[in-house]
């Protein structure tokens, strides 16, 4: 029999040995393997900072960052000085051509800037995946975006039949019901007057947020309308507190904002579950499903559903490897806002500001709408195949303010080459959309000159042949809904202009930020004129 003394002997060394390995796991996590990347990045040639323990360049950048938000700009288009100060001093210093990697944390990300490289990195998304979110931004949201292998491809083949253009062509009179809402508004702030200083920031975000709330849920409006606004309250939560993401255990600290987190989840989650029940339970009483997002979402579950119950004998894949579980429907609800609302709302901010700012193209977008439409609401055919002023505007917009300025991918499970670059695993890397669209050797010496008409004869003969154009991203993992924002967008524009013309308010402050989305950080203040 082993005595008393002898077993706490052994529970103590076992209680030892524990502690031992996973202070080794810190240490080799937090220290030592990023100290090795460090020295192979260097060992190629790229620019950086030593790594500083556990922080990296997180001080310093957010330091940088912070006083640059102090600072406006003169309305130009060249201020990636602004959103990625830190970055920015890095490239300035680094020498001309050198590539620079940066510390987010105990990872070193490597940005590349360069078209014909992130135009690679985007087709071999088996060698360039997303990053792990950190807790908070797991919390707001997973959903298609943050996917891979076959639980991507998976929601990528059943989202895709709500993204197609027939099915946008239903969505026609939800975007009209609330882009009327929105200048219905509008129209009494100038009806004494004729003129009034309008912020369109706010009123655009709402647009927008109303927009995909009846999109995805049709007859369950008043619901999406509370998700959407609960979902933004936990975004501006995950903005302010992404800087202290990186230190373990943070998330479960009994903070504000950790509460403010928690409590909106609850309220999101039973919204989305009782919403996707009803609908449910309306299908399987034979009810057609509803020619809204979610809708054409259960719809295509079920079809998958009904044709892995038909094959069951001879496929050895399980139903749940071909469909949504519920919890993934609720984060694919969850994706339909934050990914929908936040790129229309910043495009149609941006064209607006723009069109304030060149009157020349406003008349010209406004003298086509007119054209085509004349004072009746748009259609789909006109919207999709007919403007080719208005298009070549909201393409160009894309290219200067793209709705994400930059896109993250990260080496996880070997080294990869990317051009003469040898990437480790465990590396990020970061892929500037803005450098790509203002690179002189593509779009010219104007490159940072609001030109549409460089789209007068498409995409690909602006770019030269060279695919340098990424506002919704390139290869597979393009995104899905970019059909709906340029839809949403067009709809949006089109009815503004038939009944508004607006200029730049001289109280307009130029500071644009990246906080999910590239933002004007003042509001956009415009003066609204009753056209």
């Amino acid at each position: 029999m082993i005595s008393k003394s002898a077993s706490g002997v052994a529970i103590a060394s076992l209680g030892c040995i524990i502690i031992l390995y996973w202070m080794w796991k810190l240490l080799k996590g937090l220290w030592l393997t990023p100290k090795k990347l460090e020295k192979c990045l260097k060992q190629q040639g790229l620019v950086g900072n030593s790594y500083k323990f556990l922080i990296g360049d997180m001080k310093e950048s957010s330091k940088l960052r912070n006083e640059a938000l102090q600072k406006p700009i003169p309305f130009t288009h060249d201020y990636y000085n602004r959103i990625q100060p830190f970055i920015h001093q890095i490239l300035n210093n680094s020498g001309a051509g050198k590539n620079i990697y940066t510390w987010l944390g105990p990872v070193p990300t490597i940005l590349i800037t360069q078209p014909e490289l992130i135009k690679d990195a985007f087709n071999r998304m088996n060698n360039f995946q997303k990053p792990r979110l950190n807790p908070y931004t797991q919390m707001l949201s997973t959903g298609l975006p943050n996917y891979e292998g076959q639980k991507w491809a998976k929601h990528r083949k059943l989202l895709n039949p709500a993204f197609q253009l027939d099915k946008l062509k239903l969505m026609i009179h939800t975007f009209e019901t609330c882009v009327t809402d929105t200048l219905n508004k509008w129209e009494k702030l100038v009806c004494k007057t004729g003129s009034s200083e309008v912020d369109i920031w706010p009123y655009l975000t709402t647009l927008t947020g109303d927009g995909i709330a009846r999109a995805a849920f049709g007859s369950s409006f008043e619901d999406g309308r509370r998700i959407f606004e609960l979902l933004t309250l936990q975004k501006d939560i995950v903005i302010s507190l992404l800087k202290y993401s990186y230190i373990p255990g943070f998330k479960y600290m009994p903070i504000k904002g950790n509460r403010k987190m928690k409590e909106a989840d609850n309220e999101i989650k039973p919204l989305l579950t009782n919403i996707i029940n009803r609908r449910r339970k309306a299908m399987e009483a034979g009810e057609a499903p509803k020619d809204d997002l979610l809708g054409m979402l259960l719809e295509s579950n079920a079809n998958e559903a009904r044709q892995v119950n038909e094959n069951e004998s001879g496929s050895s894949k399980r139903k749940s490897d071909l469909t949504m579980s519920f919890p993934e429907m609720i984060d694919a609800c969850k994706q339909f806002f934050l990914a929908g609302q936040e790129t229309t709302s910043v495009a149609l901010t941006w064209t607006m500001l723009l069109l304030a700012k060149h009157q020349d193209w406003q008349t010209r977008a406004r003298q086509e709408v007119l054209a085509t439409f004349g004072m009746n609401t748009p259609d789909f055919d006109g919207i999709h195949n007919r403007l080719k002023i208005v298009t070549m505007i909201l393409y160009e917009v894309l290219r200067l303010y793209p709705p994400v300025p930059a896109t993250s991918r990260r080496v996880h499970d070997r080294e990869t080459k990317l051009g003469d670059l040898v990437i480790p695993q465990g590396v990020g890397v970061s892929f500037s959309i803005l450098h790509a669209h203002l690179n002189p050797e593509i779009w010219g010496d104007d490159a940072k000159e609001f030109k549409p008409d460089r789209f007068a004869e498409g995409i690909a003969k602006a770019t030269k042949g060279n695919n340098s154009y990424f506002p919704f991203g390139w290869g597979p993992r393009i995104c899905i809904g970019q059909n709906f924002a340029l839809v949403e967008a067009k709809m949006a524009l089109c009815m503004i202009l038939q009944r508004f013309s607006f200029d730049l308010s001289p109280s307009y402050i130029h500071a644009p930020t990246s906080l999910i989305s590239l933002q004007p950080q003042h509001g956009a203040h415009i003066i609204l004129h009753r056209f």
